[in-house]
């Protein structure tokens, strides 16, 4: 889609801190998500439950771990990690 990826995941697993290049949404679809972001050096978190959306701004530093099972979708720019 003019660059942007639509990732669907289904994982037990945590991801690794990353800060995307563009935007990237984050959907719970099914499952709960603790989701970790810094701003302005300071950690945060927030537990994501099924509906829920996390939107991560250019230069957002995050990092999602699932509790238990989740199926997520992910929107963001193309070759973002």
């Amino acid at each position: 889609m003019n660059g942007i990826t639509t990732r669907l995941h289904w994982t037990n697993e945590p991801y690794h801190w990353h800060t995307n290049d563009g935007e990237e949404v984050f959907a719970v679809l099914d499952g709960e998500v603790q989701m970790y972001y810094r701003e302005n050096g300071t950690e945060h978190s927030t537990l994501l439950q099924t509906g829920d959306v996390f939107f991560a701004s250019v230069g957002t530093e995050h990092v999602a771990h699932p509790v238990g099972e989740a199926r997520i979708l992910v929107v963001e720019q193309q070759g973002s990690d």
